[in-house]
């Protein structure tokens, strides 16, 4: 007997991801000119590689925005968890996701989320001013993509 897929695993699992946005004035986001065109090709991927790869995205693309002084964090949406200062991120198929990093006290903090509990909210913060250069995870995280799909 064949699994029967839903329509949000028949739209994962689409050759090429679609993306759609709408937004007033010039704000930067997401194009489809920034997906990398192996991103939807090769082997089919779980929830958790899609969500990790489509974040990788959104994360360089803010990252993009920032000034010299800045760096990304996330918020926990719906929570009063704070901010984490994101180091690091990663998946464990076929649907948790992790994020690691600190807090804006300096804690060392590792989110690990369920693909269905996705909400996130990107956001600028100082960079550590101990370092020279802010950090950019989202390079990092596009080049693991584009070298592993």
């Amino acid at each position: 007997m064949t699994d029967i897929d839903t329509s949000a695993e028949i739209a994962e699992n689409a050759f090429l991801p679609t993306l759609y946005e709408v937004h007033a004035g010039e704000t930067k986001s997401v194009t489809t000119a920034d997906v990398p065109a192996n991103m939807g090709q090769g082997e089919a991927k779980s929830p958790a590689r899609w969500a990790y790869e489509r974040l990788a995205l959104y994360i360089k693309k803010f990252e993009e925005t920032l000034n010299a002084d800045q760096e990304i964090a996330m918020g926990f949406a719906g929570s009063d968890a704070g901010v984490l200062r994101i180091e690091g991120m990663g998946y464990f198929d076929p649907d948790i996701l992790t994020f690691y990093g600190e807090t804006s006290d300096g804690a060392r903090t590792q989110l690990v989320q369920h693909v269905s509990q996705l909400s996130m909210m990107l956001k600028a913060m100082p960079k550590q001013s101990e370092k020279e250069e802010p950090t950019r995870i989202g390079f990092e995280l596009m080049k693991s993509i584009t070298t592993s799909s």
